[in-house]
């Protein structure tokens, strides 16, 4: 399929690296935007640091979020689970008094029983019985969420399915595993914002920043998917797709 001119100018034109956790490079053009939910996560989270003693984030990416959180207490620590960000979150967060910890296991944490009094969770995976294992009684484990059906279009435009397992993830199975383990859950929600691409190439840079969406992305695999993503933002002017979040904040019993 011949591919015209603008959509090889834009797949041309991908060459930032993706460092951490920051997409700025495509949002701050414009030239991907997100739907708001109903709820804010940092709000939230923000309130519950200002009341904490020992605090836990896990999966803190590069500690671009955790680092907007300050004050912080005493203790406080920083799960990263994906090597490259390990260094980038130690340089960003270190100074602040974070300490930072690389790990592997979801269902083995590097920590004593009952150490933090608060446990932040942004979009990283999680043993809610390890998590409790860590959490003091009274303690509040508070999660933001993608959900299993995230993005499903682009898989569905790529012709690549979904991620059979994953695609199960949702407030009610992540609720039903929480509620197992001893937890009472004060507040939930889940919804699917709209995620909007004015440029194919924006697509490509997100795809190459989260792996497990299309697992193997590659351009020579994937380019016909991409070019009818790219012709239909040539007819309507953007390329949208349904995101999934959910959000609970639980407290041990």
């Amino acid at each position: 399929m011949k591919k015209d001119k603008q959509f090889v100018s834009f797949i041309d034109h991908i060459n930032n690296k993706f460092t951490g956790w920051d997409f700025t490079y495509i949002t701050r053009s414009g030239r991907m935007n997100n739907d708001m939910l109903s709820w804010s996560y940092g709000s939230k989270a923000l309130y519950l640091m200002q009341n904490a003693k020992s605090v836990l984030d896990m999966g803190t990416g590069g500690g671009e979020f955790l680092s907007t959180l300050q004050p912080f207490p005493n203790a406080i620590y920083a799960t990263e689970g994906y090597k490259p960000n390990v260094s980038i979150a130690r340089e960003r967060l270190e100074p602040l008094g974070v300490n930072v910890v690389p790990y592997h296991e979801d269902d083995k944490l590097p920590f004593k029983n009952d150490q933090f009094d608060l446990i932040l969770n942004q979009h990283e995976s999680f043993c809610a019985r390890e998590v409790r294992r860590i959490l003091s009684d009274k303690g509040t484990f508070f999660t933001q969420q993608v959900g299993g059906l995230d993005c499903s279009r682009i898989n569905e435009c790529l012709g690549v399915p979904l991620n059979k397992e994953f695609s199960k993830w949702d407030l009610k199975t992540a609720s039903d595993e929480i509620n197992k383990n001893d937890f009472n859950i004060v507040f939930s929600k889940e919804e699917f914002p709209i995620q909007r691409f004015y440029d194919i190439g924006a697509l490509v840079y997100y795809l190459k920043a989260i792996p497990w969406q299309v697992p193997h992305f590659n351009l020579e695999t994937h380019m016909d998917g991409l070019y009818k993503i790219h012709q239909i933002i040539q007819s309507e002017g953007f390329f949208d797709v349904e995101q999934h979040r959910f959000i609970i904040k639980a407290v041990t019993k």
